[in-house]
């Protein structure tokens, strides 16, 4: 899928969110990405072959909770 020299990372590759922006929707909270992984606002991912990636935005420092 990717023409880029040198190549995007494939949608299974761990680092697959470094791959080129295609299409951005953000009033909708997603994007394509070139190596067709859909890429959503909070994000979650839809890849290619139909595999769901949950959510994995880090918290926040006002989420953090410190021993007191």
């Amino acid at each position: 899928m990717c023409q880029h020299q040198p190549p995007c990372p494939t949608a299974d590759s761990t680092d697959r969110e470094a791959a080129l922006l295609m299409a951005s929707h953000p009033e909708q909270g997603w994007s394509l990405l070139c190596n067709g992984v859909l890429l959503f606002e909070d994000t979650g991912e839809l890849l290619p072959d139909g595999q769901i990636i949950a959510p994995h935005r880090p918290l926040g420092t006002d989420h953090i909770m410190t021993a007191a």
